[in-house]
This record gives structure tokens, sequence and C-alpha cells, in this order.
């Protein structure tokens, strides 16, 4: 990505960091970036910090509850799949070892990006070009991921 403008990069030193980014991508979906991002210390606090098994384990009764909660964008279908999507990342980082090495199981970021679209809800081309850039995985340059998703 461009210096100008590029998210800030993290070291992910837990699963909940990954489901965090993700998160992120996903309520930034067909929305204002800017209104996600001024909402989303509350929205960390609302969803327990990021924590992959807290959030995993959220029920009917939590999700009704973080649909009338002022502090998180309440759109039930995006909860929902953060919820799902962190269940998802649990399996797949048992199933792999790391989640690290699951998101390096498939041969280069165009592979990548298809598997994260097919196993995680609410992830489109744009989020996973940004989750993938943010955690610090391999990703072609900006324009020229552009240019050919222009194609």
């Amino acid at each position: 990505m461009p210096e100008y403008g590029a998210p800030p990069q993290i070291t992910p030193k837990r699963l909940g960091d990954y489901l965090e980014v993700m998160s992120k991508a996903v309520f930034q979906s067909g929305m204002s970036w800017a209104v996600v991002n001024n909402k989303w210390p509350t929205i960390r606090e609302a969803f327990r910090d990021f924590d992959a098994d807290a959030v995993a384990s959220l029920g009917e009764r939590e999700i009704d509850a973080l649909t009338q909660d002022t502090r998180v964008i309440r759109n039930r279908r995006k909860i929902e799949a953060i919820i799902e999507n962190a269940n998802t990342m649990i399996a797949l980082e048992k199933e792999h070892g790391s989640f690290k090495k699951y998101l390096r199981s498939h041969g280069g970021f165009y592979e990548t990006v298809a598997d994260l679209r097919k196993q995680f809800k609410f992830l489109g081309e744009t989020g996973s070009y940004v989750f993938l850039y943010i955690v610090k995985e391999e990703v072609p340059p900006h324009e020229e991921w552009e240019a050919k998703r222009k194609k």
C-alpha cells in the first residue's frame, strides 16, 4: 500500500489480534471507514477486546444485547459474522498449528485471498487485501493489485 494513507501494520501476538483486524474490515464493509474508526475503542470493549474464545462463545442473548448496544455498529448480520469468523479462526488455528501457518498455506497472495473469502463472512477483496497488509503478510503493491482487480 502507498505510505500515504496506509493503515498501520501490526505484528499479531495472539489469535485475537487477527480477529480484531478482520472484524474491523467486516464492520467497514459498505460503511465509512471514519465512522468505524471513531467507534473502534467502544467496539473493542463490547467485543471483549477481541479475545477469540470469548467472541466465539457469544450466544443469542449476547447477540441481541449487541444489536441494542450504542457502542457498536448494530448490524446483526455483521455481528453474527464476526462470531462465526472467530469460530472459523479457532478451527483453522487448530488445524494448521497457528493462524499464521494457515495464512501461509495457500501458495500465494491471490490463493490466500480466495480462501479467506470462502472461509470468512463479510470479507471481500478489499477487506482481504487490507487485512493481509495490516497483519504483515505479503501483498502485491497496491497499484498493481488495483490494476489487476479492475481487469
